[in-house]
């Protein structure tokens, strides 16, 4: 591709802007509205893939969609022979990523507005369904004026759907930003964007991103494992508020971290008016140890320490030191009784602010609902010693603390143990694989698991001998609440299936069924205008009784079939719209208009995109531009006279258009 290229016969390329990982972005100009554009061409090895390109167009369709301030719109999407391009808005600036090189980290105020800005075009696009799934530095361009846009919405779906990341080796996006559960091959969703921006945002404050490593394996193992160092380590000028934000988008679990852009946005914003922090902060995870575990010689954490401080601390285990230990508690024990015998003799007692002592009694705190170090300080105050114990609960987050023992309001002698229940949230468990035993073994198999058997449903097996299980629903190896239900499969043995009008159901769910049940399948895809990708059109035979290892053959959709976007050039706008309807398009009239020498053009459609002979999608929406005729054009009215009178005819007259 060069310049001077056109594109479509629409889009003339003028200068190559940059090279990403899927595409090469040009500057170019469209000769149909006369104004500068931003072209983005696939590179081939995308373009080959029928697959990719589906994907690829039905994400720019949708981004297209998507109207705001702080992204890139998209205006058309198109291809030449093999080539395929997007046309988006023309920015007049630079990326995140070039100023970060040449400038270095960013003022936090300044940091803080393009993270604001950023997150308003997150919510925009999660509320209609988009996830970005890479958000960085590069796909963040700031305008001369200092307006933050955002780009590539959408996109990034279709390349991490892409056959190409099957190819050993392949990355789906950029390590540096990867989040955890991208990092793990787990699908992303809404909070997956909101830890990337968690990324940018701490390199914008410290001029680095938290982690790095030889490869993108060794950065996305980080980013599962290792926690950030917290930017005021690196940078001291950031604020504590807006160091909180950033460790709090950085979360591993997406629960704990901020779960809308929304949220994310509202803490931001607050952070440039020096407020606290609007959102409540999410618990943060307990981690999973012995059930019980006595803490002596507890210290409260400092009343101005951060909220995420006390549980991101990892004590280092000591060296041996038990005789020192055992030595340091016997003088200890003296120094108590002595003190304990001196107040005794001075009459001395009382009480403190936070509790009602009697003698040496007092009253046990009640820290139902506090966070487990709120409650480890409540009680060591108090003058008791915190045990702590994790339980599962099914409706108490994580880390947050379901009761004492004995109950907060209790009177109990000082110096005694206070057990502190913490919730670790609810169980899970993996589910065993049952195939192969006996329905009754199967059963205690599960419940052995903490597993309810909810259902037991019979199939036909030609392999199975009858009353033997066959599997599972969730599969095996699958992970499972504790106490939830699974449904049983166990043979029936050889014999007929009842086979159901599957249609319109997923593809995915028809399988399982059917090969539980002992069946072939073959899968043959085709287009349906009315059923999206992966969803079943009909079945051979469509239902009725059949024998077990039976050949069913399941027809599923491969999503609409395109249609050819036919010739509209001198069309009136009826005649177009009558064309287009038929096919499933939608007739769009461009504000603009062409000047058009061809008298036989004036007021009828000059030009149209996607042009004639291209493909497009039902629901798609056809643009025309109809023709105006210039001025100066002149118009030529002949008169022809009947051969059989004999009758001079005028003369030609001549009309020219002002």
């Amino acid at each position: 591709m060069e310049s001077g290229h056109l594109l479509a016969e629409r889009y003339e390329l003028i200068s190559h802007i940059a090279r990403g990982g899927m595409a090469d972005v040009w500057q170019a100009q469209d000769r149909a509205l006369n104004r500068r554009v931003a072209v983005k061409v696939l590179h081939p090895q995308y373009s080959n893939d029928d697959s990719f390109v589906r994907r690829f167009r039905r994400e720019a369709q949708a981004a297209a969609n998507l109207s705001h301030p702080n992204i890139v719109s998209i205006f058309d999407w198109g291809q030449e022979g093999a080539t395929y391009f997007i046309v988006m808005e023309l920015i007049e600036g630079r990326s995140l990523r070039d100023i970060l090189r040449s400038e270095g980290p960013l003022l936090p105020r300044r940091a803080t507005e393009i993270a604001s800005e950023v997150a308003a075009a997150l919510a925009v696009a999660h509320q209609a369904g988009l996830v970005h799934r890479d958000v960085k530095p590069g796909n963040i361009l700031i305008t001369r004026d200092g307006t933050v846009k955002v780009t590539d919405f959408g996109i990034a779906r279709a390349w991490d759907d892409s056959q190409e990341l099957t190819r050993t080796g392949a990355v789906i996006g950029t390590a540096t930003y990867f989040s955890p559960e991208q990092a793990q091959g787990v699908g992303a969703d809404a909070r997956s964007d909101l830890y990337s921006l968690g990324i940018v945002l701490y390199e914008m404050l410290v001029g680095a991103p938290p982690f790095k490593g030889d490869s993108p394996v060794a950065v996305a193992y980080q980013h599962v494992s290792a926690m950030p160092m917290a930017p005021t380590s690196v940078n001291p000028d950031v604020p504590p508020g807006l160091e909180a934000i950033v460790l709090r988008s950085l979360e591993k679990q997406p629960e704990h971290r901020y779960q809308s852009a929304a949220d994310q946005r509202a803490d931001l914003l607050s952070s440039l008016r020096g407020d606290a922090p609007i959102v409540p902060a999410a618990k943060p995870p307990v981690p999973q140890e012995a059930p019980t575990r006595v803490l002596t010689g507890v210290v409260a954490a400092p009343p101005t320490a951060a909220p995420t401080q006390a549980y991101r601390e990892v004590e280092e285990d000591p060296p041996n030191q038990i005789p020192f230990i055992l030595t340091a508690f016997a003088m200890l024990a003296a120094l108590s009784f002595g003190v304990w015998l001196l107040f005794q003799g001075l009459g001395i007692g009382g009480g403190s602010n936070d509790t009602t002592a009697i003698g040496e009694t007092a009253i046990i705190p009640i820290v139902a609902n506090m966070s487990q170090q709120e409650a480890i300080n409540a009680v060591a105050a108090a003058g008791f010693v915190p045990q702590l114990e994790n339980r599962n609960h099914a409706t108490i987050a994580a880390g947050t603390v379901i009761e004492s023992q004995p109950a907060g309001g209790t009177q109990l002698a000082t110096g005694e143990q206070v057990k502190i229940v913490v919730s670790v949230g609810t169980a899970t468990t993996q589910i065993p694989s049952v195939a192969g035993l006996s329905e009754a073994d199967a059963i205690t198999a599960l419940e052995d698991a903490d597993l309810l058997v909810g259902s037991v449903t019979r199939v036909p097996s030609a392999d199975v001998e009858e009353g033997i299980a066959t599997g599972t629903n969730p599969a095996s190896g699958a992970t499972h609440p504790v106490g939830g239900t699974v449904e049983l499969f166990v043979s029936s043995g050889p014999g007929t299936f009842l086979l159901e009008d599957y249609s319109g159901q997923l593809y995915a769910t028809v399988l399982f069924r059917l090969e539980s049940a002992g069946l072939d399948v073959v899968e043959v895809r085709e287009n349906a205008d009315l059923l999206d990708v992966d969803f079943v059109i009909r079945t051979e035979p469509a239902s009725g009784e059949v024998q077990v290892g039976s050949t069913i053959t399941v027809y599923v959709s491969d999503g609409p079939e395109p249609r050819e976007v036919p010739d509209l050039v001198g069309a009136t706008v009826e005649d177009a719209t009558a064309q287009l309807t038929e096919l499933g398009l939608v007739l769009e009239i461009s504000p603009a208009t062409i000047t058009v020498e061809d008298p036989l053009l004036d007021g009828l459609i000059a030009d149209q995109f996607p042009l004639a002979l291209s493909e497009a999608l039902p629901g798609d929406t056809i643009t025309v531009i109809l023709g105006v005729l210039g001025p100066g054009v002149t118009t030529t009215t002949t008169t022809t006279v009947p051969t059989e009178t004999t009758v001079t005819a005028p003369p030609t007259t001549t009309t020219t258009v002002p």
